[in-house]
């Protein structure tokens, strides 16, 4: 495991960026993701950041400040995207977090507000580019509620508790925080009706996920032991997996998901790095007493703690609640530490037979939902496929997703003796 200690992660650490030692902030000196960006209003090529408090520290400009950064990790801090910086590993990310630390805490003598650019004044990009994309089915809870909609007598599949199961999906309609997502036409076919038909969906979802962005690559034909996999994870973002419901219940047999998901994944802009998630470390809770032991490849070495205690929520605001100043309504929360695969054990089971990864692949975990109907990761598990819909604070009511609602992804790590990091908002509104 990569999983280390150190005084990065001290929480009396403070930054001379006032908004970053703020209680609730996301992005205290203890986070500092990775993402791109651009000035608003200013013709640049992106730019690769931190997050720190509201800012955003412009990494190439401060770097030119740290006089013991190899040759190599310059050149990849001055390219448009994260691929080069991930593709390093963890030594030297582990090296770069030491001097960044060193260059905001409070007290350093090496300060200049001109490194920093406000969020408000900033536009996010994609943080890499992603060559490949694949989503992961890894909640038992929300696999086992699903497969009771539609196989009440037999819900999970019998390979589920041996094999994490996954789609290659589609990198190129990956999109960043703040995308509008226009509703998609697909064929579909209803049950009172004899021939499929072309049309909009009318059962338009979000899921509740998070997104693992692959750091050091992998060769092909060789295989990542399980013990090995954190070396080849750069961090986590948060993912929504849009998906309409309709087109994906008429097309998915036998190959599984194609149109129906194809359309437009969102992303949170900040990678939140496996360095600043080590304090959040542990054992998953998921896996009941007589389940099987996971095969040898999957299966951990003693004394290790694979999963990652990562809280996600989703929130929801209407159209006619934004226009009328309501607040947005939290529809689900729930876990990493849920997951009944964890991350390290996807990433090892997408290369175990022998596919290469790549710096800047992209998993995704699947829809994340714990055991309490609070944890519902998706409209499909909360409404029972749109039969319970449920009701907003102003009266409307949702089967499904309609034009106009804005959904938000949030996410967190809370531990006691160590500084909440938060993993930022991924938004995204819903156009007809």
């Amino acid at each position: 495991m990569s999983a280390r200690l150190d005084e990065s992660h001290d929480p009396a650490l403070r930054s001379w960026v006032e908004s970053a030692n703020l209680p609730d902030t996301d992005f205290p000196i203890q986070n500092l993701p990775f993402g791109v960006f651009t000035r608003r209003g200013v013709s640049q090529p992106p730019r690769i950041g931190v997050a720190i408090g509201d800012q955003i520290l412009d990494v190439p400009l401060a770097a030119k400040t740290l006089p013991r950064l190899p040759v190599e990790t310059r050149e990849a801090l001055s390219a448009p995207a994260l691929n080069a910086l991930m593709a390093l590993g963890h030594d030297v990310m582990r090296a770069l977090r030491a001097a960044l630390v060193e260059l905001l805490r409070d007290g350093s003598t090496n300060t200049d507000p001109g490194w920093l650019v406000p969020m408000a004044a900033a536009e996010m990009h994609m943080p890499a580019a992603i060559g490949d994309y694949t989503d992961f089915f890894a909640s038992l809870h929300h696999a086992t509620r699903v497969g009771r909609l539609f196989r009440p007598d037999h819900p999970l599949a019998p390979n589920y508790k041996y094999v994490p199961i996954a789609y290659h999906g589609r990198s190129s309609s990956i999109v960043p925080s703040g995308t509008a997502i226009r509703r998609p036409s697909g064929q579909t076919r209803s049950p009172d009706e004899t021939q499929p038909s072309y049309r909009p969906s009318r059962s338009l979802d979000y899921e509740l996920e998070a997104g693992i962005f692959v750091g050091r690559g992998s060769e092909l034909g060789r295989p990542i032991d399980v013990a090995d996999a954190d070396d080849h994870i750069f961090g986590l973002c948060l993912l929504n997996d849009w998906s309409a419901r309709d087109i994906q219940a008429w097309e998915s047999q036998p190959l599984g998901p194609f149109l129906a998901k194809n359309f437009a994944t969102t992303i949170s802009p900040w990678i939140v790095t496996l360095e600043a998630l080590a304090p959040f470390r542990c054992e998953p809770r998921s896996r009941a007493a007589g389940d099987p032991e996971p095969l040898p490849h999957l299966k951990h070495p003693a004394g290790t703690a694979p999963h990652i205690d990562v809280d996600v929520e989703v929130w929801i605001a209407s159209e006619r609640m934004r226009n009328t100043g309501a607040a947005p309504m939290r529809l689900a929360r729930s876990s990493l530490r849920d997951l009944y695969w964890d991350v390290g054990q996807l990433v090892t089971h997408h290369a175990s037979s022998g596919c290469n990864l790549r710096p800047g692949d992209l998993l995704g975990t699947g829809t994340i939902s714990g055991a309490g109907d609070e944890s519902q990761g998706c409209l499909l598990e909360i409404t029972a496929n749109g039969r319970q819909p449920i009701e907003l604070p102003n009266g409307e009511r949702r089967s499904f997703l309609a034009d106009g609602d804005e959904v938000t992804l949030r996410g967190y790590c809370e531990r006691e003796g160590f500084a909440r990091i938060g993993f930022g908002e991924c938004r995204g509104i819903v156009t007809g």
